[in-house]
């Protein structure tokens, strides 16, 4: 019988992370930095970039920018070396009942949540296929998705809407671009416990909501997502594509 080996190591891989200056995509970047990547944040808060660039010191790159601007992104995109792996995080809610949507909520979901997404995943993957040895060493693809990907939740009506777009962007990528080795997943989590979160979870009536419907009873922290990210950007997730990692402690397991 063989010797089982887990290959959570990102040696000599470059990984690039949207979103990175808080939250999921800050704690994303310290656990891929941790297990050996280079890492490439990005992210609008240019204080905050260089705070992450001086705790980690050394294999990290910062570039400031807004997700929204698909020049400075394909600028920025075309100065790296090479790209392994991306972790497709930047993303954003506004809360509105549907016959309360606001036609600029909807554009900056929309944008931000899809079209940005899809943008980046473009880039990066036009830079993957760039090395010729693609095929044989693999790529990672990682979205953030959210359980409201995969079922509705009240006031997030177009907030699903991007994410079930999200899911499904996920899956064709997946099928396109196996025949390149570059694998494409999701993480879907429930509420995290984030700086943005903790706003709503003060709120005694939201937080019984969130709490109600998690059968673990408790909210994920930053760590349980990132862990589950660093997981499916490895080798260890090699044989894994097209799917997600549902991280809601039971939530849609109801």
């Amino acid at each position: 019988m063989g010797k089982f080996l887990i290959d959570i190591n990102l040696k000599g891989k470059t990984a690039i992370i949207t979103g990175a200056t808080k939250g999921i995509g800050r704690a994303t970047t310290i656990a891929l930095h941790q297990v050996g990547a280079n890492v490439i944040a990005l992210g609008r808060n240019q204080k905050e970039l260089l705070s992450l660039k001086k705790k980690l010191k050394k294999r990290i790159r910062v570039f400031q920018c807004d997700m929204n601007d698909y020049e400075n992104l394909k600028k920025i995109i075309s100065k790296q070396k090479r790209i392994d792996v991306l972790i497709n995080n930047a993303g954003t809610n506004l809360p509105e009942p549907f016959l309360k949507v606001k036609q600029s909520s909807l554009n900056t979901l929309l944008n931000v949540n899809t079209k940005a997404a899809f943008n980046m995943a473009k880039l990066c993957v036009d830079k993957m296929l760039k090395l010729k040895s693609r095929k044989k060493i693999g790529g990672s693809i990682i979205h953030t998705s959210s359980i409201f990907g995969l079922v509705a939740g009240p006031n997030r009506t177009v907030y699903s809407m991007t994410k079930f777009g999200i899911e499904g962007l996920t899956r064709g990528m997946a099928v396109d671009l196996a025949k390149y080795n570059i694998r494409t997943n999701s993480v879907c989590p429930t509420f995290v416990s984030t700086p943005r979160a903790k706003k709503y979870l003060a709120n005694k009536a939201f937080n019984k909501y969130a709490l109600s419907n998690i059968p673990l009873g408790r909210i994920a922290t930053e760590s349980d997502i990132a862990t589950a990210i660093t997981y499916l950007s490895s080798n260890a997730a090699s044989m894994i594509t097209g799917t997600n990692i549902i991280i809601d402690g039971g939530w849609t397991a109801k």
